[in-house]
């Protein structure tokens, strides 16, 4: 009775003693890892004016895996499943500032045109393009308001409005912005009329989001039926094995059934792949 005990103590000391030898090690290595990724996710945050202080970013970063992976075990009782929603809690936090970041430039997208039409006004008003650019900010919401005050800000401080212009492409990647900076750049090299330049960019923009819009709905059609295509042998598997359990035993225990089987999973997959890739209509 007595030896059990003292190997028992004996093991539980030597692996005490190994925690405490290597976890400054583990702990140090996660630190590391842990502030860089925070560091990756903070220009993204500040360049949508998101005033979210470094240790929130690193307290959401923690805490996102071990909230997922708790979950994972509370409701499955399984540590692999738990490890695996740990696993996918790791890229919530960048998964999160990369959909707001799509919804920004969406939304930028979306004010594009008044924000052009203000400009043009304004030019026709006899204000300076630097003028006109304060008053776009006074009458236009986040983000337009935001992204024009940061490049009048920009300017201000010596910037040239060529570098200032390239850092905002840079800074928002969207394709009618790209449109508007290379106009303007070539309307002020050639001498053009600015006033025209963004009362006909407006319009051009009108129009392709009015084609793009009936492309979209004319592609619901196909999104829809990959969707319905995708659900129903899910469907029809999941009824099947509610009425008869042992109706796909021929599946799993026959070499050619496990065959046939592997064909559907793999030709359902591809055919998810393929109407999904037909239905995209990039413009």
């Amino acid at each position: 009775m007595l030896i059990p005990i003292m190997v028992s103590l004996i093991v539980f000391g030597a692996v005490f003693y190994v925690v405490n030898l290597f976890f400054p090690v583990f702990e140090d290595k996660a630190r590391t890892w842990e502030k860089k990724k925070v560091e990756e996710l903070r220009p993204k945050v500040d360049r949508m004016f998101l005033d979210i202080p470094y240790k929130k970013l690193l307290l959401m970063d923690v805490l996102a895996p071990v909230v997922c992976g708790a979950l994972g075990f509370i409701f499955t009782r399984s540590i692999l499943i738990a490890a695996g929603c740990a696993g996918v809690g790791l890229a919530i936090p960048a998964f999160v500032v990369k959909e707001l970041e799509k919804g920004r430039r969406r939304k930028f997208s979306g004010q594009l045109v008044d924000a052009l039409m203000i400009l043009s006004s304004c030019l026709k008003a006899g204000l300076s393009l630097q003028q006109s650019f304060e008053v776009l900010i006074e009458e236009m919401p986040a983000p337009m308001s935001q992204e024009f005050g940061l490049l009048l800000r920009q300017m201000k401080m010596g910037v040239s409005l060529e570098e200032a212009l390239a850092s905002f492409k840079k800074r928002m990647r969207v394709d009618e912005l790209d449109m508007i900076i290379t106009s303007m750049m070539v309307s002020r090299e050639t001498g053009g009329d600015l006033t025209e330049t963004f009362a006909t960019l407006a319009v051009t923009i009108q129009e392709r989001n009015k084609l793009i819009g009936k492309v979209n709905a004319l592609c619901i059609q196909g999104k829809l039926q990959g969707i319905i295509m995708s659900i129903i042998p899910v469907g029809f598997a999941a009824f099947v094995y509610q009425t008869n359990p042992h109706f796909f035993d021929v599946f799993f225990k026959d070499d050619f059934g496990r065959m046939l089987m592997g064909y559907a999973v793999v030709s359902q997959l591809l055919g998810i792949v393929f109407i999904r890739k037909f239905s995209k209509v990039d413009i």
